[in-house]
């Protein structure tokens, strides 16, 4: 049998709900919704690190961002790092990068071809955000030329990668396109969808965390310096813009699908459509993601293509740093034992018996923080008076946040300080400290949450386990 090609249909700063498959009334995401059904839904899909440098560097190893080495912005992914494309160059495919990589320490222009990762086809930039506009996209070649794209951004990649897929299709090959979209665009603070697309969706559905969020005192007395954030945020403003650039996305997702289809390469083509973060639109914390919230790290996931037909939708929590064994093993490749995540291909037929109860999410820059989150409940921690930009961990760490994601799903009511909850706390501690050592930390102080009655049962010991 031919080896399987493989293409990862990479986005930026999605959340989770604005596909149809998670709730979204407006009709943004058909062929992402119909593909989840058809193939494999990861239905509880999280990045490990609401950055966007980290989250990539994570996705191209398998590794956590603090043994990646690129736990913040602007460090660049070591030279020797066991990546993806290596490992699929070492099996014979040919591998190709579109779109941003982020993953230098230069911010702007073009990367050389010891830092990208081992890919052999290259037309990408850096920092998209830096080097192009919505309908001005400008990346560099395999010689370090800028490429002017024709179309709105998302088109312009997606219509390089439809060729990419054309000229290889004679032979294995491995894509990685790496859209900008929906992220915002830095120079102007917006997020500009194509001509005509803002209207269609300007003052629609408003995702329940973001409607509560503006008459919520606790989030308002947080950040009570931020004028932004005690007038909810940028939600109003941008979200209108923020659901045409998914459609735009779905789209072109829908394009590649076809072009797949119509050479003969849909049935041996394993597609991963995934994005590095999420987006709460400077509602937790004056950024638009950087924090432990579902709004910053729950994220729209798929595998689609041979051995994913049926899939069905997979309850277990899988993180991002698990996807990269996963697509090695689902094309018949080693998996290094240097990769940290695990291959969900067991939960894909049934066998995930012994799949981690939760996922651990590493937090940087607007804070040094930790989280880990089960099916019900998150907790959280955050180094006191440490920089996010200094530090890639710390010694000490403050209990910041618990929710019960169970009555709570929208995070609006932080039991951190709850009497009731003594208990959860104790035993989501634990789970974070192991989860940090399994990951490679040093063990840290954790100091504990003052508490006060809440007024609530004291929750019992089989609810702690959940």
């Amino acid at each position: 049998m031919a080896k399987p090609n493989v293409i990862v249909f990479f986005t930026d700063q999605q959340r989770h709900d604005s596909t149809g498959i998670h709730g979204n009334p407006l009709g943004l995401t058909p062929n992402f919704d119909r593909l989840a059904q058809q193939y494999t839904h990861v239905r509880n899909s999280f990045t490990c690190q609401p950055v966007c440098g980290p989250a990539r560097s994570c996705l191209q190893t398998g590794q956590y961002a603090t043994t990646t080495g690129v736990w913040k912005n602007g460090i660049g992914i070591k030279d020797d790092a066991t990546t993806l494309a290596k490992r699929f160059n070492e099996a014979g495919y040919h591998t190709g990068y579109i779109g941003k990589w982020h993953l230098a320490v230069k911010t702007e222009g073009p990367v050389n071809a010891e830092h990208r990762g081992g890919y052999q086809y290259w037309l990408a930039a850096n920092c998209l955000e830096h080097t192009s506009d919505t309908y001005d996209t400008v990346v560099y070649d395999n010689d370090n030329q800028p490429v002017k794209l024709p179309g709105y951004r998302v088109d312009a990649l997606t219509d390089a990668a439809i060729r990419y897929v054309d000229t290889h299709k004679d032979e294995p090959f491995f894509l990685f396109l790496s859209h900008l979209e929906p992220h915002h665009q830095n120079h102007v603070d917006d997020y500009p969808p194509p001509d005509g697309y803002r209207p269609m969706y300007d003052g629609r559905w408003v995702p329940p965390d973001l409607a509560a969020l503006p008459a919520f005192a606790a989030v308002q007395e947080e950040h009570a310096k931020s004028q932004t954030l005690m007038q909810g945020g940028t939600t109003h403003h941008h979200l209108g813009g923020y659901w045409g650039m998914v459609k735009r996305l779905d789209e072109a997702f829908g394009r590649l699908m076809d072009a797949l289809k119509s050479l003969g390469l849909a049935d041996n083509t394993i597609v991963l459509f995934t994005s590095d973060h999420a987006c709460h639109f400077k509602t937790r914390n004056s950024e638009y993601k950087r924090s432990c919230h579902e709004s910053s790290i729950r994220v729209p996931t798929l595998l689609a293509g041979p051995g994913f037909e049926g899939g069905g939708s997979l309850p277990q929590l899988v993180s991002l740093v698990d996807l990269p064994p996963t697509l090695l093993e689902a094309a018949g490749l080693d998996v290094p034992a240097t990769m940290q995540g695990r291959s969900i291909m067991p939960l894909v037929h049934r066998r995930g018996e012994d799949w981690p109860e939760e996922v651990f999410v590493q937090i940087s820059e607007a804070e040094c923080g930790r989280a880990v989150r089960t099916k019900r409940w998150k907790y959280a921690v955050r180094a006191q008076g440490e920089n996010g930009n200094k530090n890639p961990g710390a010694d000490t760490y403050t209990e910041t946040y618990l929710y019960d994601l169970q009555h709570d799903p929208h995070e609006l009511a932080n039991l951190i300080n709850s009497q009731a909850h003594t208990q959860v706390r104790a035993v989501m501690r634990q789970r974070l400290l192991r989860r940090m050592v399994e990951a490679g930390e040093p063990v840290p102080t954790i100091l504990e949450a003052a508490t006060r009655p809440s007024g609530q049962r004291k929750v019992t010991e089989a609810e702690t386990l959940q």
